[in-house]
């Protein structure tokens, strides 16, 4: 993939942005910075990255998709109150892949678990 200030930026951006944030969240702190990118370079740029293995697209979790600069092997926690995104250590479940192939005879080509709950920030609320 070639190099272009504008990619190189918008991953700049994800990585400051750990929140697993949406295109429209990204628009909106380029934007603030000061940065002229439009909304459909943005996207376009978004979605080559995660073509490119370099970032990984989140669809599902809303309307519109998430974006984590994160690429090594992970799930994602999913609070139902804020929508916020965390990711969980591949550890707690490092077999799954391999259950799901021996169980099933399926051949898995890649995967993306989501767990869904309360996250402690929401859950204090509560209190």
């Amino acid at each position: 993939m070639n190099y272009s200030r504008q990619r190189q930026l918008i991953l700049d951006t994800l990585k400051e942005n750990v929140v697993h944030p949406t295109a429209e969240y990204l628009y909106e702190v380029l934007k603030a910075k000061g940065d002229n990118i439009s909304l459909a370079t943005l996207y376009r740029n978004l979605n080559k990255l995660a073509e490119k293995g370099i970032i990984k697209k989140i669809d599902g979790l809303e309307t519109s998709s998430h974006f984590d600069h994160n690429t090594f092997e992970h799930y994602h926690f999913i609070c139902d109150e804020c929508k916020k995104v965390f990711d969980i250590p591949f550890e707690v479940a490092p077999d799954v892949v391999s259950k799901t192939e021996q169980s099933t005879g399926f051949t898995v080509k890649w995967y993306d678990i989501a767990i869904h709950g309360i996250c402690n920030e929401c859950r204090n609320k509560e209190k």
